[in-house]
């Protein structure tokens, strides 16, 4: 599967604004952020495990159409910055 990697993650606050080979994500302990990433983070085990932790968690669907990721924002942007290198 080749996939280009897009050079930054962004925050996102409307449905609309998703672009192709991106998706959405819910993040955050108690108040939940929306991000939008490349589809390309599917295939890092790092970012796999935190799929798993939000299945066991949360399961797949969402209200608002995304997958709700259960970690802190904090966490979450660091894991992401790594996987951009």
């Amino acid at each position: 599967m080749a996939i280009r990697m897009p050079r930054i993650i962004k925050k996102s606050s409307t449905a609309g604004d998703v672009p192709r080979g991106h998706f959405v994500v819910y993040v955050g302990e108690k108040q939940k952020k929306r991000f939008v990433i490349p589809i390309s983070f599917l295939s890092q085990p790092l970012f796999q495990d935190l799929l798993r932790q939000a299945e066991d968690e949360f399961g797949f669907d969402h209200p608002m159409g995304g997958v709700t990721i259960p970690c802190s924002e904090d966490f979450f942007v660091d894991l992401t910055s790594c996987l951009r290198k």
